[in-house]
């Protein structure tokens, strides 16, 4: 018995020694700005499945614009909705993600229902409402899996690490964009403009995406050990939240500058127009902001955990700024083109990840899918009303005049958001 017993507290000695271990290994890992098993799985997963999305919509504007000959202010509308629309879905998805739980369950089903979208675009044939329904269906499923797919990477590792892992996760989401649109040119050209290919081979690339999530992907239950409920955590998310002050913050400054943001689309529109180059190498053009995103995502992760999240996101949109200036300026050539997919790969890189990053901890661990959603939601919405905004005044004063709203209405955004945004960071 004594044997036993020796045997017992040798073993417990053991494990107690191999935690502790362990727990020094993730310390120093995280201290060599190793990212965690999860953030990579799920960054895997957004790049095969953006690999399958972008082969789909690469050239969406172009299609809208300049073959069925909708005008800017109805392109402008189509592409706010086209992409506001899964803000209505997200608090959904969000809400039910924190609700036992379920982060990983709810983002595969988003995942899955983007999928089969795909079949459905083959399915549908040249039906305009079919064509629609499948789109929408892709949107919901993204609306639904972004918030808990979010709130799985900022569960897994440690808060002085988000920057870091939320720009290694975009970077590889970003791959798959810039993969996505070379694939469908790749498969076009080999089948002779055959889309049906397209679709399939999309299909087969969003299902790889569900597989490695079930495989490799833990749930949020696995991502953090449990703690005691918080009463307030049974209260309705968005009110709740809300409540606090420094999200709340953060919410407005994102719906600020939000509501003053244009649509990649139009950009690129007005490079097209600037420079009147062949419509042809339209679909390319948004790989140049993408390849720049991809370098700079994780560089600008990692400043913004060593110098706080807020100076890194506003400069991102200094750098859009920008690029709307070059755009009224009489800059023209190469140096336009160049200067502008730099400027908006520059403001991606240094807002996307970073402002989930800034908003994660004021976020409670028991609404982190919710909080997300909310933010992401207040985002995508005044989007939305930025989109149509521009479509409107480029519609009735001309490009010139919707631009300088535009810079305008971003200057003062940026004023009123470096007044709103907390400028010290705390974890709940």
């Amino acid at each position: 018995m004594y044997l036993a017993t020796t045997d017992a507290v040798a073993k417990s000695s053991k494990k107690t020694k191999k935690t502790k271990k362990s727990e020094k290994t993730e310390k120093s890992e995280a201290r060599r700005g190793r990212v965690a098993g999860p953030v990579l799985a799920l960054g895997a997963v957004s790049l095969v499945t953006d690999i399958s999305s972008e082969m789909v919509t690469a050239v969406l504007p172009l299609y809208f614009v300049l073959q069925l000959g909708l005008t800017p202010l109805q392109f402008g509308f189509l592409d706010g909705l086209y992409n506001g629309v899964t803000a209505l879905v997200r608090l959904a998805g969000g809400y039910a993600a924190d609700r036992g739980g379920r982060h990983k369950l709810v983002a595969g089903g988003g995942y899955a229902l983007s999928t089969l979208s795909r079949l459905g675009l083959l399915l549908a044939g040249g039906a305009t409402a079919g064509i629609g329904a499948a789109l929408a269906a892709d949107r919901v499923g993204k609306g639904v899996r972004t918030a808990p797919r979010d709130a799985l990477i900022s569960l897994s590792g440690p808060p002085d690490t988000l920057g870091r892992a939320f720009g290694v996760h975009r970077a590889m989401d970003t791959t798959g964009a810039l993969l996505g649109p070379l694939a469908a040119f790749a498969l076009l050209w080999a089948t002779a403009d055959a889309y049906d290919a397209v679709f399939v081979v999309s299909f087969c690339f969003g299902l790889l995406g569900v597989l490695l999530l079930v495989l490799f992907v833990p749930g949020r239950r696995e991502l953090s050990p449990p703690k005691p409920r918080d009463p307030a955590a049974r209260r309705p998310g968005a009110p709740a939240l809300l409540r606090v002050p420094a999200f709340r913050r953060v919410l407005l400054a994102a719906s600020l500058l939000g509501a003053a943001t244009i649509g990649d689309a139009f950009l690129y529109l007005l490079l097209q127009r600037r420079l009147d180059f062949a419509v042809s190498w339209f679909p390319l053009l948004p790989l140049g902001a993408a390849a720049v995103y991809l370098l700079l995502a994780v560089p600008a992760g990692r400043l913004a955990d060593r110098v706080g999240r807020r100076a890194p996101f506003l400069a991102g949109h200094v750098a859009l700024l920008c690029g709307y200036v070059l755009l009224l300026a009489p800059t023209d050539g190469w140096p336009l083109l160049v200067g502008v997919l730099l400027l908006l790969g520059v403001f991606y890189a240094a807002t996307d990840g970073v402002l989930m990053a800034l908003a994660t901890p004021v976020v409670p661990r028991e609404r982190r899918a919710r909080g997300m959603a909310v933010l992401q939601t207040g985002q995508a919405l005044a989007r939305l009303l930025a989109a149509a905004g521009f479509g409107a005044a480029w519609t009735l004063w001309g490009i010139g005049t919707a631009l300088t709203c535009a810079v305008i209405a971003l200057t003062v955004a940026l004023a009123g958001a470096a007044a709103l945004l907390p400028r010290t960071e705390r974890t709940p």
